[in-house]
Parts: C-alpha cells; sequence; structure tokens
C-alpha cells in the first residue's frame, strides 16, 4: 500500500507539482531552511516577496550571522511569530560559530539548532541534502488524516505519533525530495483545508474520507475555546520634527526585540509616563481603536497621537525617535506598521 501511494503521489508530482518556487532554484540548506522557516503559519504566496527580499538582502548563512537584529527584524516585519526571525538568526551565529558554516548534515543534528523541529529538519535534510527523512508539516497532517481517517487533533500525541508512524511507512527509498515537495504540493493546492478538489487526488481511491463522505471532518479542528480579549493604550509619542518615540522591547515575551510605542494598561499611566521622561504635552487626540489577535487572545489598542515638547538631548538606548518619511531599518510589530503608517498624514 506504501508503495503504491508514494508512486501515485509521485506521478502526479511530475506532471503537476511545484517545480518554480524561488526557494527550488539554486537548492541549499541556507535557502530551503530559510523558506521552510517562512512557510510555519504562512503561505506561499504571502512568503515569496518576503523571501527574496531577504535572500537579496542576507544570501547566506554568513550574512545573516552577520546581520544586526534590526535587520533581521526589519526584513520579517510583517510575517508574524517574531520569534521564528530571533531563532533564524541565533541559528545562523550558531552554524558559523560552532559548525563552520556548513548546516549538521543528520536530521538530529539540524534539530539541535534553535527553531528546527522535526519536520523542518526532515524537509532540509530530504531537499538539500539527500537524505531520506520524512516530514508531518499541516499539509502533510492533512492529506495524511484523510487518507487514513484518522481520529482525534494531531496536537494530542497519540494522533501526533500515528500521523508520523505513517509519513515514515510511506516516504519511499527513491525520489524522496520529489515526493517530500509532492506531498507538500498535494495539501496546498488539491487537499485544502475548506474546500478539497477530491476529483483530482491521485490517492482518491485509497482515501477513506473521501469514502466516508465528509473529507473535511479529517484532521479533527483543536478543541475552541473562546479566546480572552486584553486591552491596552499606546500612545504615539510626537515631536516637533513629526517623529514617533519608539521604544525596543525585551527579546522575551510579546513582541520580542521589536520597536513599539509605549503599551499602557489605561491613559491614566501617560502622565506618568511623561512625568519621568521630563516632556510637556502640547495636545492629544485619541484614534481609531485596532483590534490585533495572536493565538491565544485578542489585543484591543487604544492609539493615541500625543504631540510632546521632548527635554533636549538624544534619545537612550532602546529609544528611538522614528522618522515617518525617511524610516530606519527596523523591525516593528505588524499592528504598529499600520498605525505609523495610519498617522503619517496626521504628523
Amino acid at each position: 500500500m506504501s508503495e503504491d501511494f508514494s508512486r501515485a503521489v509521485l506521478a502526479w508530482y511530475d506532471q503537476f507539482g511545484r517545480k518554480d518556487l524561488p526557494w527550488q532554484h539554486d537548492m541549499t540548506p541556507y535557502r530551503v531552511w530559510v523558506s521552510e522557516i517562512m512557510l510555519q503559519q504562512t503561505q506561499v504566496a504571502t512568503v515569496i516577496p518576503y523571501y527574496q527580499r531577504f535572500m537579496q538582502t542576507l544570501p547566506d548563512v554568513h550574512a545573516l550571522a552577520a546581520a544586526a537584529p534590526d535587520e533581521v527584524l526589519h526584513l520579517w516585519t510583517g510575517l508574524g511569530y517574531y520569534s521564528r526571525a530571533r531563532n533564524l538568526h541565533r541559528t545562523a551565529q550558531i552554524v558559523v560559530s560552532e559548525h563552520g558554516g556548513e548546516f549538521p548534515a543528520s536530521v538530529e543534528g539540524l534539530q539541535a539548532l534553535p527553531g528546527i523541529g522535526r519536520s523542518t529538519a526532515g524537509a532540509i535534510a530530504s531537499l538539500s541534502m539527500g537524505l531520506r527523512a520524512p516530514i508531518l508539516d499541516g499539509n502533510v497532517k492533512r492529506v495524511l488524516a484523510r487518507y487514513h481517517a484518522v481520529e482525534g487533533w494531531p496536537g494530542e500525541k497519540a494522533v501526533h505519533d500515528r500521523l508520523w508512524q505513517i509519513a515514515e511507512r510511506y516516504t519511499p527509498q527513491q525520489r524522496f525530495n520529489h515526493y517530500t515537495q509532492a506531498m507538500m504540493d498535494l495539501g496546498a493546492t488539491l487537499c485544502t483545508r475548506s474546500k478539497p478538489s477530491c476529483l483530482l487526488c491521485p490517492v482518491q481511491a485509497g482515501c477513506e474520507a473521501r469514502r466516508l463522505g465528509q473529507p473535511i471532518a479529517y484532521p479533527h479542528s483543536k478543541p475552541r475555546k473562546a479566546l480572552p480579549v486584553r486591552e491596552c493604550v499606546m500612545p504615539l509619542l510626537v515631536n516637533p520634527n513629526g517623529e514617533i518615540w519608539l521604544q525596543r522591547r525585551p527579546d522575551s515575551g510579546l513582541w520580542g526585540g521589536l520597536w513599539c510605542p509605549p503599551q499602557l494598561n489605561d491613559q491614566s499611566e501617560l502622565e506618568d509616563l511623561l512625568s519621568g521622561l521630563g516632556w510637556r504635552v502640547e495636545q492629544q487626540q485619541a484614534l481609531q481603536p485596532l483590534r490585533h489577535t495572536f493565538s491565544h487572545f485578542h489585543l484591543d489598542i487604544q492609539p493615541l497621537l500625543v504631540r510632546v515638547a521632548p527635554a533636549p538631548g538624544v534619545a537612550e538606548p532602546g529609544q528611538v525617535w522614528y522618522n515617518l518619511r525617511q524610516p530606519d531599518r527596523l523591525g516593528l510589530a505588524a499592528p504598529v506598521s499600520k498605525l505609523l503608517s495610519q498617522v503619517e498624514q496626521l504628523v
């Protein structure tokens, strides 16, 4: 059965698989690794322009290792899940300092690096190193869970382990690199989450979910919980030159390492903030509220445009006056970037 499955998938790939994605040209462990990290939680169409800009600026692991953190986060701005970018930078530095600029040539060695899990390690090994290694990203989970009508949410250990066993069994001994790409393509283009194209699927004949007449029931969804709502006030402090005062956030936690306006629990904290800075408020207005949704909560942001007369002197370390018309290359959280674009015409 496993040979029939992989043979059908490979035959489909030869005719319909994606073979012209940017990271499929000059395929190296570095290029595959960056693409795989970007593709976590993000669709191919969104990733492509980010990937191309990233490669133009940081074409190899040495360039990434030597880059400033702000440069890496700036190139990542808009992709979200910024711990991916921080781990990318850390891993590049480890590869250069501890491995002579060469990625470890084993799944186990790759997994030891920050931000690289078993599936990502398998993709790097399979696609760029000539090593047989199964993968189990979101697309592959969906294909295999439907093919076998696997009950349960893949986040549960028993379900996860079973899917890994199936993935291992179906990965062929030859052309495993093409099979890896084919499975990702199959999940992305045919075996999609909401409207699978079962009639075009190369393995439809053996698919249990299709036989049962309910392909979209698999894999089972994570049990739903209502997302809690948090609120904050975000003052956009503007100096007479029209520049916005930003602070670098701590490396850990929400928007780690990114540059943001202050985040206050409520408006009463603004007076204390400005008093501590020795700044005088000249004008203040509330802007349209903004909701930003994280994986585990909603954040309702009340932005305030606050024109200030700052005390003389340069910004302290970890602070910057951000020029909206000639912006520095900084890492900005997506809602912050949106807010700054909205207020550019107001300042």
